[in-house]
């Protein structure tokens, strides 16, 4: 699991609507840096350095597994993407956004242009005094004393006004959901994707143990002979797995992602199990489904064939690499009736044809977002 960090950062505007502006940070700041718990009230100031249009100003507490040079670039990035153009010319001007950071725990960094503490936040006022409303014993790193008293010292006489204006604090993933189940065809990366968010958020995974299925190969080279016992073999392990981590999750409240959904054995039985086999697999499959706790948000992620067969042949698995394009198909089409006659599971269908969440942290925060974003019904 990735170490989570408590951040302070300093949002400024003086372009456009301003609180738009500073909304837009907001979100985008939850998504790509890392949870935001405390917003400040907004501030009005004066232009510093420069005449130009009133500054509105805010400071947030923001808790990232981020490293200080990942974030310098991510704060960046937003800015770019939020209108910000920056130039060559010296000295303070008119900006859409700027975000600064702070502090980063009680580090102190010194990492190209990156300063951590902020060189000149002690001596602005409009830095100050949201910090000082969302933070006020926080002690700075350099001076060991807490930001109240910093603000307390502070000689800027510059004006600053506390005004009426709201902004929405945006919920994360994990105050949004307790549990999420990933599924998606073979290849679709669901794992992968699983350990992303696992890792971001320091979630309890739960993934699937396929690879320890002495069924699995044999199933692979003779599915007639081995379609019964492969799937039943599955089906006991992943209700044990479920339950055994499900009733963890009651008692402690964790935030849970798994790369699968008991209903997978249901889908994948109907494929390979004839019609007899069948009836006796549903009868066992019913008893134990009742026992196992639904996700708040079940996620399928759909990818198309050929990249289905792509990703299967890069990673590379004997036993996998002679599976079929019709196959693959039987499973789509087999989720596909799930998804229909499953309402009640709230489920999000992400198309991740062109995208590579693995290796572009766009494409990864994208998907983020449609999460977060989904209305459960």
């Amino acid at each position: 699991m990735k170490i989570v960090r408590t951040t302070y950062l300093s949002l400024g505007t003086n372009l456009g609507n301003r609180i738009e502006n500073l909304q837009s940070a907001i979100d985008e700041i939850n998504v790509s840096v890392g949870h935001v718990r405390k917003i400040s009230s907004v501030y009005k100031t004066r232009s510093w350095g420069f005449e130009g249009e009133d500054f509105y100003n805010i400071c947030l507490e923001v808790s990232s597994s981020l490293t200080p040079e990942k974030m310098i670039k991510t704060v960046l990035d937003i800015e770019s993407k939020l209108g910000r153009l920056r130039n060559s010319k010296q000295g303070y001007n008119n900006r859409i956004i700027d975000i600064d950071i702070l502090l980063f725990d009680d580090e102190i960094i010194f990492y190209n242009d990156l300063k951590v503490p902020h060189p000149d936040m002690l001596q602005r006022k409009f830095v100050l005094v949201p910090l000082t409303e969302i933070a006020p014993n926080v002690i700075h790193p350099i001076a060991k004393k807490t930001i109240l008293i910093c603000l307390q010292n502070c000689t800027d006489n510059g004006d600053i006004e506390k005004t009426d204006a709201k902004l929405t604090r945006p919920i994360s993933l994990v105050e949004k959901y307790n549990y999420i189940a990933i599924e998606g065809n073979i290849g679709s990366g669901k794992t992968s994707l699983a350990k992303k968010i696992g890792d971001d958020y320091n979630a309890k995974l739960v993934l699937e143990r396929f690879a320890d299925n002495p069924f699995l190969p044999k199933f692979y080279a003779d599915e007639e002979r081995y379609a019964f016992p492969l799937e039943m073999s599955f089906l006991a392990d992943r209700y044990h797995q479920l339950t055994d981590d499900i009733a963890q999750f009651d008692l402690f409240k964790n935030f849970i992602v798994s790369d699968y959904f008991i209903f997978k054995s249901l889908i994948f039985a109907q494929i390979t199990l004839p019609k007899e086999e069948y009836s006796l697999y549903r009868k066992m499959f019913d008893i134990m489904y009742k026992e196992i706790a639904k996700p708040d948000v079940y996620v399928f992620l759909y990818q198309n064939t050929d990249r289905l067969i792509d990703n299967i042949k890069k990673r590379g698995r004997d036993y996998e690499q002679n599976i079929k394009a019709d196959y693959l198909g039987k499973i789509h089409k087999g989720y596909l009736s799930f998804i229909k006659s499953k309402e009640e599971l709230n489920t999000l269908i992400i198309d991740v044809s062109e995208l590579d969440f693995v290796n572009n942290e766009n494409d990864y925060r994208i998907i983020l977002k449609q999460i977060l974003d989904f209305k459960s019904t």
